[in-house]
């Protein structure tokens, strides 16, 4: 099949998964997408794993301006099939809150390249940018990947400068991953309690 034919069918599909009472709740938290039928994260899932890893597809969905398009895109993308200057125009292109978490949740995580770009992320002046990277690097902890010495004191110094700043998400999202990063043993515990400690913040 076509995959232009595949997208104009998976279109139609999220006609059965529409749900107004979520569709309502993101407008008035602010959510605008162009189209939004609602549909839960458990049923656009569920539709990936039918699907399957799909390059092609995952490109034609991106570039829709639909909410599910977008979320099911980064569902099927095969990371390791993602250049990386595909990641960045993706990047680039996100607008939403939304999206960008389940970006950095579904896809980005895995990239053979995520350490990389998580860093380069964090150091971006853009909150969406941030946002993504400190929850890649979240994973990344969570799988008991270690940073370098680099790593440390580049994540500390951008974990703080988040931290001090004004966006809730942003802060949110740092806030978890010094949190992940603590958890890494104990050297990097103490690493975050005196990082934390000096920049007069609290430390869970």
């Amino acid at each position: 099949m076509e995959t232009k034919e595949q997208v104009k069918l998976i279109k139609q599909s999220f006609r059965q998964m529409m749900d107004g009472m979520v569709s309502k709740s993101m407008r008035d938290k602010g959510l605008a997408y162009k189209l939004n039928w609602g549909a839960t994260l458990p049923r656009l899932k569920e539709k990936a794993d039918e699907i399957g890893k799909d390059y092609d597809l995952a490109i034609a969905l991106w570039k829709e301006d639909v909410r599910e398009c977008k979320i099911l895109a980064t569902m099927i993308m095969p990371p390791e099939k993602m250049l990386p200057e595909v990641a960045e125009i993706w990047m680039e292109q996100t607008v939403a809150l939304e999206i960008a978490e389940q970006a950095a949740f579904n896809l980005y995580q895995y990239l053979p390249y995520a350490p990389q770009k998580a860093y380069e992320w964090i150091a971006s002046e853009k909150p969406l940018y941030q946002l993504c990277g400190f929850h890649i690097l979240s994973r990344l902890f969570m799988n008991k990947q270690e940073p370098n010495e680099r790593g440390i004191n580049e994540f500390i110094d951008q974990s703080l400068a988040a931290l001090e700043g004004e966006h809730i998400s942003v802060k949110k999202a740092a806030m978890s991953a010094v949190q992940r990063f603590a958890e890494l043993g104990l050297v990097y515990e103490r690493l975050a309690k005196s990082a934390m400690k000096r920049a007069n913040l609290d430390f869970l």
